[in-house]
This record gives C-alpha cells, structure tokens and sequence, in this order.
C-alpha cells in the first residue's frame, strides 16, 4: 500500500489558506494544520511551556496557568528576539508532529490517497522539501488586507512575497473569487493527485 501524497498548503495572510484546508478534507483528503498543531503543544506539552516561561515569563499564562497564544503573541510583538526564540522553538516541534501524523496515516490498513498540512511559513523554513506538492493559496494585498478588517499585519514584512511563492507551488489559486470557486479548483486538484500519472494537469 502506498502511502499518502504527502500536501503542503502556504500563502500569505488572509489568502484562504484555512479554507482551501477545508475543500481539500472534504474532497476526502486528511488534513491538519500547524495552527492546530501548536494548540496541541502549548496544551499538553509541558517542555514547551517550561521553555516560554523561563524565556517570556509567566505573564503569557492564562488563569489557569497554560501558554495563552494571545498573551505570547503581545510578548512577542515588535520584539524580534523573543519571536525569533519563539519560532525556533515551535518549528522544529510542529514538523515532528506533522511528519508523526503523516507515518501513522500510511500505516493504517487503508490510508488516505492524500494528506495535506497547512504550513504558512513553508518556504521561510525550509519545509518543502518534506512535501510531494505544495498548493500556494495567494491574493492581491489589498483584498487580504480588507478580509483582515483593514488592519496591518507586522508579520507580512517577514515573508517570502506572494509572487516568489507562485512560482515555486506545483498549484497556484488566486483566491478572488467565491468558496465555490475554491471548492471546484481543489476538486481538481484532488482529481490529478489521485489519477494515473496520464492524467492532464489542472490548470492555475
């Protein structure tokens, strides 16, 4: 049997990326998200909440005491240090997980044909080179800066531009369009992953 199309996701902020996650599960592929991913560590992991404690301090717990994703994200914000201590410290952390998710999945008696994670920073950290594809969900900056609610994001400085990662994605979607649009054009891409190697590529 063999194992599933291993899948990345990116994009910029606000591009879609979390909803063409969607498409793809419904579309029968499995899925996760790193956002799901550091949920799950700054929950149960308690070497990871050692780690922020001793390096942010306990103002980034909550009452009852757990890492609060909001609280380090205002410790971190405009201070490159403690964020650049943050990633290296999640990243390494996420891709154990998602590499772990992905062998259990290919050790099931019938594993899925595809799995696709979500990983903003893919290409920032160097992670396509874990991945068969990677989807690039993109969107011109003015309209993702609208679905923000008009805010900034500090974060957009720090990130490959949006036309360097178009041009290194196996499929690229520009996201200006309806759900339904989205939805038809991961259908199709879930249609060439799956298909003989014959199968015609889906147009971007």
């Amino acid at each position: 049997m063999q194992p599933p199309v291993a899948v990345a996701i990116t994009g910029g902020i606000a591009a879609g990326k979390s909803s063409a996650l969607q498409s793809f599960r419904r579309h029968g592929a499995a899925t996760v998200s790193s956002d799901e991913i550091v949920h799950h560590l700054l929950a149960t992991d308690p070497e990871v909440k050692r780690a922020l404690v001793e390096r942010l301090g306990d103002g980034i717990l909550d009452e009852d005491g757990a890492p609060d994703r909001e609280r380090i994200a205002v410790r971190v914000f405009k201070d490159r240090d403690a964020l650049e201590f943050l990633e290296g410290l999640l990243h390494p952390l996420v891709s154990r997980e998602y590499l772990a998710w992905r062998e259990q999945l290919a050790a099931l008696p019938t594993p899925p044909r595809v799995c696709v994670t979500e990983v903003p920073l893919l290409y920032e950290v160097g992670a396509e080179t874990r991945f068969d594809k990677v989807v690039v969900i993109t969107a011109p900056a003015k309209l993702r800066e609208a679905r923000r609610g008009g805010r900034r994001d500090h974060r957009e400085a720090r990130l490959l531009p949006e036309k360097e990662k178009a041009k290194r994605g196996d499929f690229v979607y520009v996201n200006t369009g309806t759900p339904e649009e989205l939805d038809a054009w991961v259908a199709g891409v879930m249609a060439t992953l799956t298909a003989a190697d014959s199968a015609p590529p889906v147009p971007e």
